[in-house]
């Protein structure tokens, strides 16, 4: 007979509580937040209570649509005007409930005492402004200093996150930043004042496993340093584990269980806690008949472009070799993952190698055939049997369309199905091998979570039953649960369709789940290859070994 579990609602009162001889910097008590939406009313936290106290990292995780970003934006008070606070909530900053404070009050509490730091910087950024004004307004908005006095702050700002010569950085724009130096203007722009708590929201969701390490780090650093409390809103176990002290686990706007880091991953209590603990990408990739042939054959591939440095009547132009003199070959049925940092060049190689962006130099066959001489046109025979799938499929889906015109699309492009019946059968029977329902066809992209899209992108791909797939980052900003869902999704495909994956990535965990070889790139150059099992577990180089400890311990 099979045992029913007993869910016991998790305590208001956090489990080591008796613990601690201060009260909390934060005490939140059954906050409750409801969204109007056209058809009524949509719970997204249900009676949430955490407490945070100084010095110490409290990690808020769970799925997306779990509630903890809406969590995190009631105490910052950035709920939009269709949110409405439940009256019984209580939320404790310093022993007064922030909630009863004017916007004039809660406007001064924001930035200064409780700063944010969320997920997508550019986004966060204006770009019309340079980065010194932005951080100047940030600190002039809550101090009486001259301006003088808060570019010199701002200087000084930059300097204490570890951004590479900062004085010319005050003077450049967002987008003249990469993704890790944007994050680092973030956590200045939050450090401005010397806030008392810090709310980082998924901060390194986007970025390399190794500038991961490197914010997560410096986060750290700068707590210690500054005393700070921080709230980490992350749906990363590895980073939970290696960087907070006490762990809410949310589920549908609710905290199912919480404790300490150790005690939570030793023992964890609610079924939904060890879903998402086994939920890290496992299995490998099955192995290869040693008589595959070679699907995709690239020899000595060179990208190159152009850059313009210098003023307007004084250019100097620069060449930036972006993929130089590569060799690759991918067998029939076999994904080889190609990973490495931001700027590495991998993601430029495998366009060139599909013949997305055009080569300086080399030959590229696929299935024997060349195809590095042929142009737009004559690639267009081949597009059906080679297919994409992109990192974010909200980009990549049209808003505009549904989703049975989006796949349809591919199919009537490349001239495939005998009529509108037999196509609008090949959509469906795309959308059911790509786990979802056949019946969201007049639906919209807007109406799905990123793991329904991204199994949409993927449905779009596979409806041309295509031989070989690029795969560019196609997991990165997935729940961990969904990323799991999607390796599994990929598995399936290709053990049924005899697919040829390249996969693009920085997530060696998904990496060493799915791929049969590893190609590491740095600088637009190859460092180190061969099977996944000998270059995870025995790098050659030093390059590969930081990456492989970013992306299993997260000490970088």
């Amino acid at each position: 007979m099979a045992t029913i579990e007993t869910i016991v609602p998790a305590p208001e009162e956090r489990r080591d509580h008796h613990t601690k001889d201060t009260r909390p910097v934060i005490d939140a008590r059954k906050v409750a937040v409801t969204f109007k939406v056209e058809n009524g009313t949509v719970e997204a936290v249900k009676d949430v209570s955490f407490q945070l106290y100084r010095g110490e990292t409290v990690a808020i995780v769970g799925e997306s649509g779990s509630g903890k970003s809406v969590t995190a934006r009631t105490v910052m008070g950035l709920l939009s005007k269709r949110a409405t606070i439940a009256s019984h909530s209580r939320i404790e900053y310093d022993g007064r409930d922030v909630l009863k404070f004017s916007k004039r009050e809660r406007r001064a509490l924001r930035g200064d005492r409780i700063s944010m730091i969320f997920q997508e910087p550019m986004s966060s950024l204006n770009p019309v402004y340079t980065i010194g004004s932005q951080i100047i307004e940030a600190i002039r908005a809550h101090r009486r200093v001259n301006r003088r006095a808060a570019a010199e702050r701002a200087l000084e700002l930059l300097r204490h996150v570890q951004i590479p010569d900062p004085e010319a950085r005050l003077n450049q724009y967002p987008h003249q930043l990469s993704g890790g130096q944007r994050q680092r203007v973030m956590i200045a722009m939050a450090l401005a004042n010397d806030p008392d708590v810090l709310i980082a929201d998924e901060p390194t969701t986007a970025l390399d496993v190794t500038v991961q390490a490197q914010i997560l780090n410096l986060i750290r650093k700068l707590q210690q340093e500054l005393g700070m409390a921080v709230i980490l809103i992350t749906h990363d176990l590895t980073v939970v584990r290696q960087f907070s002290d006490y762990v809410y686990v949310m589920q549908l706007g609710e905290v199912k269980e919480h404790n300490t880091t150790e005690a939570l991953f030793a023992d964890p209590q609610h079924a939904y806690t060890r879903r998402l603990l086994a939920s890290e990408p496992s299995g490998r990739a099955n192995p290869l008949p040693d008589s595959a042939p070679i699907m995709l054959d690239g020899r000595n591939v060179r990208v190159s472009f152009m850059l313009r440095k210098g003023g307007f009547f004084k250019p100097e132009l620069k060449e930036l070799v972006a993929v130089d003199s590569l060799n690759l070959n991918l067998r029939r049925h076999e994904t080889l993952g190609l990973v490495g940092e931001s700027g590495s060049g991998k993601t430029t190689f495998g366009q060139a190698l599909i013949r997305l962006i055009n080569t300086d130099a080399g030959e590229i066959y696929f299935d024997g055939q060349p195809i590095h001489d042929k142009d737009r046109k004559g690639m267009r025979p081949l597009r059906s049997r080679i297919q994409i799938v992109f990192q974010d499929p909200f980009a990549s889906l049209n808003p505009r369309m549904s989703i049975g015109q989006i796949i349809e699309e591919g199919l009537i492009v490349n001239g495939i199905g005998e009529n509108r019946k037999d196509r609008l059968a090949r959509v469906q029977d795309a959308l059911t091998s790509a786990g979802m329902p056949a019946n969201i066809l007049s639906r919209f992209p807007h109406e799905f979570s990123g793991g329904q899209r991204q199994r949409i992108a993927i449905a779009r791909a596979i409806a041309l039953e295509p031989e070989f797939i690029l795969l560019d980052e196609p997991t990165s900003a997935l729940d961990l649960s969904v990323q799991a869902q999607i390796i599994e999704l990929l598995r399936k495909l290709q053990d049924e369709r005899g697919l040829s994956y390249l996969f693009i990535s920085h997530d060696l965990k998904v990496v060493r789940a799915l791929c049969h070889r590893v190609v590491v790139m740095q600088h637009g150059k190859i460092v180190e290859e061969g099977p996944v099992s000998e270059i995870l577990s025995n790098p050659k180089t030093a390059y590969t070994e930081r990456l492989v400890r970013a992306a299993f311990e997260v000490a970088a």
